[in-house]
């Protein structure tokens, strides 16, 4: 049970990292989001982020060219972003 438990861990953290890409935040404002509003170690967050990285390589170099070339979010928006990301979450997690 508990590889069970551990593996839906994870793939809620990746769904969560996977929307942060959506509303493309950087890896350190997704780990930093992730830890503050949903209290998911940056450590975690971090290795998932690496791990879909070897995974998706061309996905990640095309995202990082595109971050390169825009601003950064403002904190509020960020904000305001990872309480949707959070909030749909949980009502996924009741389906």
């Amino acid at each position: 049970m508990a590889d069970s438990s551990s593996a839906s861990y994870i793939h809620m953290v990746q769904h969560m990292i996977e929307k942060c890409l959506i509303f493309h935040m950087s890896k350190e404002e997704c780990v930093e989001a992730l830890s503050k509003h949903a209290n998911i170690t940056p450590v975690i967050t971090s290795t998932v982020w690496k791990e879909l990285e070897k995974e998706n390589k061309e996905f990640f170099k095309a995202y990082e060219e595109t971050q390169s070339n825009q601003e950064q979010m403002s904190e509020e928006e960020t904000n305001q972003m990872i309480q949707k990301i959070i909030s749909d979450s949980s009502k996924e997690s009741d389906d």
